[in-house]
């Protein structure tokens, strides 16, 4: 009996230190270089449920959004359920929709945490896990993961676990019943108190699967640093025992203790279950920050060498650093080849979201990632090393809302894609980003939402509505795992996107849908779109000087790859057209007679046949020159639209 076959017939394993892993076995190869891959993250209780088709939930138009609300809908209780409740989406409803995530261009599903967390509460985020060894119940089972991973594999997709290394969640308190004592600086540490039982009560003893924490090994009170609440802010990333490392995390989720002890072991070995058992191809590391930096080291150093020797020689290592971008920086510098990349999660992002709105000159981005360049040597060596991120689950620096919301139109968000997709780094798209959600309408929020995007921090829930059109939530607690309608909570409306019920988001004729997808398969045909080198490209007004663009101009830039250069051109303003003159390699398409092709225009890809705009693809743009700088023009691009063009077409 293989390892599989005998994991998913029996009960999970009490103690990882008893698990027989395999080695050199067949298992899924990794890719040669990740640059060729497009991420697109999901949390599982928010993206679907499998059943759309099922109970018959129809597609949401967005001519009417206010009448696929009941009449007792109130906006208060929807955003009540989005906050507190496990709204219902399952591993197999992922597996339902990889033909929907092929059909966009995703080759890699990052998946949000699945592993169980305590049933009494309502963490459906995953971050807050009681089993390190077992799938909550409200995704499914360890089979319905497997099968997720084999599905993927057989379309050639890859499968990306998010995994939690720095903290448990809430399994026991402290002393005298303590949930948050205040910070101990080290070395000092609190006395641990009682375990967590499975209704959230107190207990002496671990009686069942649900009580305290498993496996086994992670029930030592030396396992945790036991230092208390204290803050998560401060960038003394060097300093091993530094407060952010070693308090509790998010209040009352407990923080691993890796001095002295072989918690850090027995953790590794828990997510070599994983890749055992499931033959996923990567994980994203979870509050990296926050671990010390010789156990960053260590853990992904021991990840790395076990899926070599099962013949995943580039398994995909990316770890969540938050705060300034310099401190990401940090831990690549650090941990080397043991960490392939890290999230670009800090000002990067930010940036990013004002460029695409024309609300900062290009400068603002491109700067951030030359300094890429200066950093880790070269174009080619920054590139693998950053996952690009435009929108994700918790924006931990600045707003809390999804780039559409407030959007010029609908599309404006592909802006900001097609900079992720066409400049260096590895692009990752946040669900729903291809069906433009944006939360309520303005009007909605500012009379019935007064934290939407406000307090300190503002809330994360707003960035989290459901695609797969549910109409109520779970109910609260252990009760929310019945089966069907008797897990439901009929009170509250499920957390649709827009504030709508009952209706699914899975459109891939939604037009910003037709125009991502068309940008990743550009990307895919053109080595130069991943490979390249970068340059961000001056423009000018007719018989003026060439400058760099400003806000609400067209951002372009070059990808230079041996003799090929593809020129990115996207206009960021959201609502007038705009065109320039723009500089390109003078040595890469010199003579009288040089031109450059348009390859690529968003615009058209939705107008189709019918399109009679600017530079359709096919058209020929003459290379031009004047006071030694060789250039194109480029007129009319319509608000937010793409056009690439190339001198190898």
């Amino acid at each position: 009996m293989s390892f599989r076959e005998d994991q998913l017939t029996t009960k999970r394993p009490e103690s990882v230190r008893d698990v027989v892993l395999p080695r050199r076995q067949q298992f899924y190869p990794s890719p040669v270089d990740w640059r060729n891959e497009i991420l697109y993250f999901l949390l599982p209780d928010r993206f679907s449920d499998g059943k759309e088709e099922r109970e018959n939930r129809p597609l949401l138009k967005r001519d009417n959004i206010p009448a696929t609300r009941p009449a007792t809908f109130r906006w208060d209780h929807w955003a009540q359920s989005g906050g507190e409740r496990w709204q219902g989406g399952t591993i197999a409803g992922i597996t339902s929709k990889l033909s929907y995530l092929q059909e966009l261009g995703v080759s890699v599903l990052w998946v949000g945490p699945v592993f169980k967390q305590r049933g009494h509460l309502n963490s459906y985020h995953g971050y807050g896990i009681q089993d390190f060894l077992e799938i909550d119940p409200h995704f499914g089972t360890r089979k319905d993961l497997v099968e997720l991973v084999e599905a993927a594999h057989k379309k050639e997709m890859r499968i990306i676990l998010d995994i939690i290394f720095n903290h448990s969640g809430h399994n026991w308190d402290y002393e005298n019943n303590q949930e948050n004592p205040p910070f101990k600086s080290w070395p000092g540490y609190y006395e641990k108190g009682l375990w967590i039982n499975e209704e959230g009560q107190p207990t002496a003893a671990i009686i069942n699967d649900a009580d305290g924490v498993w496996p086994k090994e992670l029930t030592s009170d030396d396992c945790y640093t036991r230092a208390g609440k204290g803050s998560l802010a401060g960038e003394d990333i060097d300093n091993d025992h530094a407060e952010m490392k070693r308090t509790d995390f998010d209040g009352s989720f407990r923080d691993f203790n890796f001095d002295g002890n072989d918690t850090l072991t027995d953790l590794a070995r828990c997510f070599k279950y994983w890749i055992a058992l499931t033959d996923c191809d990567g994980f994203r590391l979870d509050t990296l920050k926050h671990v010390s930096q010789p156990a960053a080291r260590n853990f992904c150093g021991t990840i790395k060498e076990f899926a070599a020797n099962l013949g995943k020689e580039n398994f995909f290592l990316v770890g969540e650093v938050g705060g300034p971008d310099e401190n990401a920086g940090r831990y690549l510098d650090v941990l080397e080849l043991n960490l392939n990349a890290t999230l670009d999660i800090g000002q990067s992002r930010r940036k990013l979201h004002q460029v695409a709105k024309g609300l900062e000159p290009p400068k603002a981005y491109f700067d951030i990632v030359g300094q890429w360049k200066t950093e880790l040597g070269s174009h080619q060596h920054s590139g693998p090393r950053h996952v690009t991120v435009l929108d994700d689950h918790d924006h931990v620096s600045g707003d809390k809302v999804r780039f559409s919301s407030d959007a010029a139109s609908d599309h404006q968000i592909v802006a900001g894609v097609a900079i992720q997709l066409f400049s260096l780094g590895i692009p990752c798209i946040y669900y729903g980003t291809e069906q433009s959600l944006a939360g309520p309408e303005k009007s909605e929020r500012d009379q019935y939402l007064p934290d939407y995007n406000a307090g300190n921090p503002p809330p994360d829930k707003y960035l989290r509505e459901i695609m797969f059109g549910a109409e109520h939530p779970r109910q609260s607690g252990r009760d929310g795992l019945q089966s069907g309608a008797a897990g439901e909570d009929s009170t509250l409306p499920a957390f649709g996107a827009f504030g709508s019920v009952g209706h699914h988001c899975f459109d891939k004729d939604f037009p910003t849908f037709k125009r991502i997808s068309a940008l990743i398969a550009l990307r895919r045909e053109r080595p130069v779109l991943r490979y390249g080198r970068q340059y961000l490209r001056d423009i000018a007004e007719p018989d003026q000087a060439f400058r760099p663009a400003q806000a609400g101009e067209l951002i372009a830039w070059a990808r230079i790859l041996d003799d090929e250069e593809a020129l990115c051109i996207v206009n960021g303003n959201g609502v007038s057209s705009r065109g320039a003159e723009v500089i390109v390699d003078n040595k890469l398409n010199a003579g009288t007679d040089a031109f450059m092709q348009v390859i690529h225009n968003s615009a058209q890809t939705v107008a189709g046949a019918s399109y009679s705009g600017s530079h359709p693809v096919g058209e020929r743009l003459p290379v031009k020159t004047r006071d030694g700088a060789a250039y194109v023009e480029v007129r009319d691009l319509p608000p937010s639209e793409v056009l690439v063009i190339t001198n190898l077409p």
